[in-house]
């Protein structure tokens, strides 16, 4: 049965809400390398199980090894900074500072793919968006000093991030979701291979239920279903509405994150929650009124 682009844009917004807390309890134990390293080689090998009864081989032309080595880089270093990251700030927060990929999204996809400009009413909603990312930010000035470096890291991967989308639009493999993904992984894990080996190589003695249950949910859910739906997505749709994924699940983890995780949820961040979802609405409605008005003129 085929999946539609509305089903799998919310299966995206429900991984993606989760994922940043199962990010923080697969990794508080072993620490962040193994955490990240695990859960990507898990997730390869199940990604190639899944192509294979799926009956969807790996594709190796060209524009394909392009794709797997564009998503394998933006697994790779996007994974890695969201996992160090997690040291040293609230899981919600994750979701909440990724919300800027819209914008940095935008600006490399009319760089790089002579995407639609940047009308004035989608700026705005961009913008307000943005002042809702900075409310939020405001609260976090109140965490210990190492929360500025865990915000770095955040926001050295939404770049990575925003640039292996934009890059793969640009290439246009042309392949099926699934396959996109285990091509990614497969590039990816090597690197997280050699960075557990850099540092250290330790596997811990004993694992908890729930550092196991993370990385499993991890593995099978946040890299391989997760991903899948991810490139699907993308693969209909242009990035910069992708990107705008990262809009509405920093409220859902920061829900998550207050009820489960006892992370604080202010007024502050309340504000600033609505601000975000006015710059979304502002953002999506701009969009469909300037093509159904493009429609218009065309008859």
């Amino acid at each position: 049965m085929k999946m539609g682009v509305p089903s799998a844009y919310l299966g995206v917004i429900l991984i993606w809400s989760t994922t940043p807390l199962a990010i923080l309890w697969s990794s508080q134990e072993v620490g962040f390398v193994f955490g990240v390293s695990s859960r990507m080689l898990i997730g390869a090998v199940l990604a190639l199980i899944i192509a294979a009864l799926m009956g969807a081989g790996m594709v190796w032309h060209r524009r394909a090894m392009l794709a797997y080595m564009a998503a394998g880089f933006g697994i790779f270093g996007s994974m890695m900074g969201v996992y160090w990251s997690a040291q040293y700030i609230p899981t919600g927060w994750i979701s909440v500072i990724f919300g800027i990929s819209p914008i940095v999204t935008a600006l490399m996809a009319r760089l790089w793919l002579d995407a639609e400009p940047l009308t004035r009413p989608r700026l705005f909603g961009m913008l307000t968006g943005l002042s809702g990312l900075l409310v939020i930010f405001g609260s976090s000035l109140s965490l210990h000093d190492q929360a500025a470096l865990g915000v770095l890291g955040i926001l050295v991967a939404v770049s990575i991030h925003c640039a292996s989308a934009v890059w793969i639009k640009r290439i246009r493999p042309e392949v099926p979701a699934i396959v996109q993904t285990s091509g990614g992984l497969l590039f990816a894990a090597p690197l997280f291979l050699a960075a557990w080996l850099v540092s250290g190589a330790m596997l811990p003695d004993q694992l908890s239920t729930r550092t196991i249950g993370a990385i499993a949910y991890l593995a099978l859910l946040g890299s391989v279903l997760g991903f899948a739906l991810y490139y699907y997505v993308l693969s209909k749709v242009d990035a910069t509405r992708v990107a705008l994924l990262t809009l509405i699940t920093p409220l859902c983890a920061l829900a998550l994150g207050h009820v489960l995780n006892h992370e604080p949820l202010s007024l502050q961040i309340i504000a600033g929650s609505l601000l975000i979802l006015t710059g979304l609405a502002t953002f999506e409605l701009s969009g469909k009124t300037e093509r159904i008005r493009a429609r218009f003129l065309r008859y």
